[in-house]
Formats: structure tokens, sequence, C-alpha cells
């Protein structure tokens, strides 16, 4: 396994398009897949990482196997179309979309190279295949539960810091499911009593502004949304909550481990190794048509109890019991 030093190394500031073993060129006979993802490659090296382990797992070991080929949309959700078209061109054997974006990026681009995707939606209702057990087309992939826990997190926070009569959400509203997401979390919010404030970011050079804002409105807590801009900047984020002593709940365990206050969401890792055994998958034969959607239902609550002590919170006994890893 690579560890994230050497990751980076490999890559070089910057990169931001082709992996250096495609760029040395393919070893004939071995096939290409094409990997599309929102991020960075610094940022989104344990992606790369957990499908590699799928993909080992299904026999295919990267440069002896297979060739991976890695188009980064620097937070950029806007660049994902062109960059699946670039992949397209190359005729790769298999698009991985890894996020909402890229997912849906690769179905737009093409209707017959092999799609696996790995997003945190309903793939069905957001219009990737027509459905779960027989997806039909080009498109299969890996489901977990991403933007559908966001009101269970609002609710945990609600809990955790039950004095905070106003709570900030922080979104990227270019997530395609931003809207929807929102408004469950209202729904939330309003059934809690409590006043929900939305702030926005689309690029890095937003989030400090956005938080800002919602701390300027008197917030009393703080909801960070899970998506591609926001999971790649943990320490960003719990520093920010720290300088303002906010009580804060996070998508992804990197938050309460940088030192946030609690996490519950997904495991990321486990989602996209599946995502990486259903690419090994493919290139084995299997037709993505009959491959059934996969839902990675492992969800994690970490508490960081070092970090409600300096905020001064007294953890709720029920929520520490329900936890999963508590970081003393």
């Amino acid at each position: 396994m690579i560890g994230r030093r050497e990751f980076i190394t490999l890559l070089g500031v910057g990169a931001a398009a082709a992996w250096p073993i495609a760029a040395r060129g393919q070893q004939p006979g071995i096939p290409v897949v094409g990997l599309l993802l929102g991020g960075t490659p610094a940022a989104d090296y344990y992606r790369v990482d957990a499908i590699r382990r799928g993909l080992t797992e299904t026999g295919y070991v990267e440069g002896q196997d297979v060739t991976l080929e890695y188009r980064w949309a620097e937070n950029q959700y806007q660049r994902l179309p062109a960059l699946a078209a670039d992949l397209v061109r190359r005729r790769v054997a298999v698009i991985a979309g890894i996020g909402n974006a890229a997912a849906r990026a690769a179905k737009e681009a093409t209707s017959t190279i092999p799609i696996v995707f790995e997003i945190g939606t309903d793939p069905v209702s957001f219009g990737l295949v027509t459905s779960l057990a027989r997806p039909g087309g080009n498109l299969t992939g890996v489901t977990f539960l991403g933007g559908s826990l966001a009101p269970k997190q609002f609710e945990i926070l609600h809990e955790t810091a039950s004095r905070a009569a106003v709570i900030g959400m922080l979104e990227n509203p270019t997530n395609p499911n931003a809207e929807e997401v929102r408004q469950e979390v209202q729904a939330a919010a309003d059934a809690l009593g409590r006043k929900l404030i939305v702030a926005t970011a689309v690029v890095e050079s937003d989030i400090e502004q956005a938080v800002t804002s919602l701390v300027q409105q008197r917030i009393g807590a703080l909801l960070v949304r899970s998506d591609v801009l926001f999971n790649a900047r943990p320490k960003q984020l719990v520093a920010l909550a720290d300088r303002h002593a906010l009580p804060a709940i996070y998508p992804l365990h990197e938050f309460p481990a940088a030192g946030g206050l609690m996490s519950y969401g997904a495991s990321l890792r486990d989602a996209l190794r599946l995502a990486g055994v259903y690419i090994g998958r493919v290139l084995k034969g299997e037709k993505t048509a009959e491959l059934p959607i996969v839902q990675s239902a492992k969800v994690e609550l970490v508490v960081n109890l070092k970090t409600a002590k300096a905020l001064g919170l007294a953890m709720p006994l029920p929520l520490l019991g329900r936890a999963d890893e508590v970081i003393e």
C-alpha cells in the first residue's frame, strides 16, 4: 500500500491529468481504466488507495495487470464534462466516475464505454440507472449514505449542542443534490424548533468567508455537508470551527481525527473499495447492465472527547454509547 507522502511525491505539485505510469505508455494487452475525480491528487490520495485495494481483490495490480489514467477536476465541477470526454477519446476500457458530479459527467460523455460509479445518492432518482437490481445500459456502481445523512447529522448536533437556537450549515451549491438535502435539513430544523442558516462555498477561497458569515449571524453550532470541496479540507474546516469555538459535525472520520468535535457519515474507503472490485469484475467481462447496484451501508459516528472538553461540552452519555469510535 502506498502512503500519502509517497503518493503526493509521485504526483508532483499541480499534477492534474495523467498518472506517471500512463505517461510512460501502456503495455500491450493491458487494459486502461480512466478515473474521473472531482478533487485533487494531494487531498484524494485515500480514494485512489481504496480503489486500488478493490482492484487487487479481483487480481488487478496497477502497472502490472491494469493501467490507471487519472483526470482531476481540482474541485471545479464544471471541468468534469471535458475531462470525461477526454477519457472517451482515450478509448479506455472502463470509466470510474467518483462522486455525484463525476458520475453524471461520465454518463453524459458515453453510452458505450462501461462506467462504474461511486456516489452518495440514489442512482435511480439521480437519473444514472433505471433499476438497482438490473441497471441496464453501460453504468453500474456503488452508493453510500451521503446527503441522506444530513438530517441525522443535524439531529446529532442538536443533541450535542442543545442550547444552540441557531445552527449553521456549510454547503456547496453546485453539488447536484444540494437543494434536495437543504430542504431535508430544513425540515429537521423545523421539527426540532431550531433556526437553520445556510452559507455556501464553491471554491476553497470561499470557505473562510462562508464560515465567518455564519458566525456573524450568531450560529451556535455548525454542520458541514459532505462534498468533495469540504471533504478534502478537514484541517482548514476544523481550524475555523476551533477559532470561533463552534461545536461542529462533519461527514467523515478524517475531521475528528484532525481535531474536530465529531463526524457521522459513510465509510468512503469501504464504498471506494467496492467500486474497485466492480471495476475488476467489468474488466473480467461481466456486463454493467447485469451487475446490481451495491450499497455500502457502513456508517460511523466518531466523537473527539478532547475537543468536547475544550469547548466546555458534556457529551450526552447515550450519544457516546452509540459512537463507533471515541477519541480521547
